[in-house]
């Protein structure tokens, strides 16, 4: 799969390896955050070059968890009880819309939202319990790179740098 932006298909593009391969192609610039890469190869990609011989590679990978805040049985119990109540809102949704009765009737909604709040909070409480206190936080993890390389394949390699370089020259004078 393919993860270009939001609205990406995931479409396999022509030319691209099915199975993951290590990249190729000769270092053109090196940034020391993701969106640096991407407004060199946005730069690049505003002054005709051809971008789809450039690759951006994170290097001396990480992964980061971030703690979020503290656990405690209220705000897990909540936590499962909302989660549960949008699920079974969504479900009833469903159950309503197609019941074979005259009409849209609230009884499937509200037997949905109440069985999800239900079913919410119960597998909530059996998760956290089952940790034995040994993870009372909540966290989110995310993958970073220390750096990121942009890679050019050879044919266009030269022009790529002399590019990037009156990038770097324009953003500091």
């Amino acid at each position: 799969m393919i993860v270009s932006g939001p609205l990406s298909s995931g479409r396999q593009a022509p030319g691209l390896p099915r199975l993951p391969t290590p990249p190729t192609g000769w270092p053109i610039g090196s940034y020391g955050t993701y969106e640096e890469a991407q407004r060199a190869v946005d730069y690049l990609a505003d002054n005709d070059f051809s971008v789809q011989d450039v690759t951006i590679v994170g290097v001396d990978l990480m992964l980061v968890e971030r703690v979020i805040g503290r656990l405690s049985w209220g705000r897990v119990l909540g936590t499962g009880a909302l989660s549960g109540a949008w699920f079974g809102l969504f479900v009833g949704l469903l159950l309503g819309m197609f019941n074979s009765a005259q009409g849209m009737t609230f009884a499937p909604i509200l037997v949905g939202l109440l069985a999800g709040v239900l079913f919410g909070v119960v597998f909530a409480a059996l998760s956290y319990a089952s940790t034995r206190g040994r993870r009372d936080f909540s966290s989110a993890s995310q993958l970073v790179a220390g750096r990121y390389d942009v890679l050019c394949q050879p044919r266009n390699a030269e022009q790529g740098r002399d590019l990037l370089a009156k990038l770097a020259m324009g953003t500091q004078g």
